[in-house]
């Protein structure tokens, strides 16, 4: 078992508390933005945590309290001299958060403030996202003459809707924590996002983590597809769920009134 809480990095801290890793983007002098060093050690956090069975739930949040992920490092930006740099440095972006997204686990972004650009396309990979009421959401890359290159523009349209989308995108207006709740931009608002992160994760570990990994996948294969085709995949995933252990497991609990004890087979 991959021991994720002795794992060294450099922008990136990995704490493991049984079923539950919290990894934490740690630039603080950079308001936790992501340079190619610390996009690259998502991805190979994130490519350890796969390879884990204890781990359950994965929360990414930010270090201190003023930013979650405060955009990528523009400061790296001065390294694009052509449409090929630019193209290969979106290419790079979209996959660490597709991977992030195409864990077979629930994931929650604690945003413990700024989330603007990458950031905010972080918090969009994530499954579920939890705010501080401090929080500010956005991605404000017009405003460099640019547009979302890690996965923005197309993870926000499909969560909020292509109107709300624009505006924010267009506008590159910073969202507030309530009404980024009201929008459905994030699920929850509290005092300490982190905190509320660990209970929401709580709330997921009470069930089946094949029916968690089964669900993720309905939804994430459904969204790109009609509905007619997502309720085939959806009847598909269903019969695997049945298949399992849990699945008898939790009717037979169920049915004689006490918690059941899943054992992820």
């Amino acid at each position: 078992m991959t021991q994720l809480d002795e794992l060294e990095f450099n922008t990136v801290q990995i704490d493991q508390h049984g079923p539950i890793a919290v990894l934490t983007i740690s630039r603080p002098g950079a308001l936790n933005a992501l340079n190619a060093e610390t996009l690259s050690e998502i991805a190979r956090a994130v490519d350890l945590i796969v390879e884990d069975a204890e781990v359950g739930v994965l929360i990414i949040t930010g270090a201190g309290e003023k930013a979650f992920v405060a955009g990528a490092d523009i400061s790296e930006f001065t390294q694009v001299q052509s449409v090929y740099d630019g193209r290969e440095l979106a290419l790079s972006g979209q996959d660490v958060m597709s991977r992030i997204a195409g864990l077979p686990i629930p994931t929650i972004a604690a945003v413990n403030g700024y989330a603007l650009g990458g950031g905010l396309e972080l918090a969009l990979a994530c499954d579920v996202r939890v705010a501080a009421g401090t929080a500010r959401l956005g991605l404000p890359e017009v405003g460099l003459g640019l547009l979302p290159g890690f996965g923005g523009t197309q993870r926000l349209a499909r969560l909020i809707g292509a109107g709300r989308a624009l505006d924010m995108m267009l506008t590159a207006r910073q969202v507030p924590a309530e009404e980024a709740l009201g929008m459905g931009l994030v699920n929850y608002v509290a005092d300490d996002a982190l905190t509320r992160a660990r209970e929401v994760a709580e709330l997921m570990l009470r069930n089946a983590p094949i029916a968690l990994s089964l669900v993720k996948e309905a939804v994430r294969r459904g969204l790109d597809t009609s509905l007619e085709a997502g309720l085939e995949i959806e009847a598909d995933m269903f019969g695997l769920a049945t298949a399992t252990a849990d699945f008898k497991e939790g009717v037979d609990a169920f049915l004689n009134k006490r918690r059941p004890a899943f054992q992820g087979e």
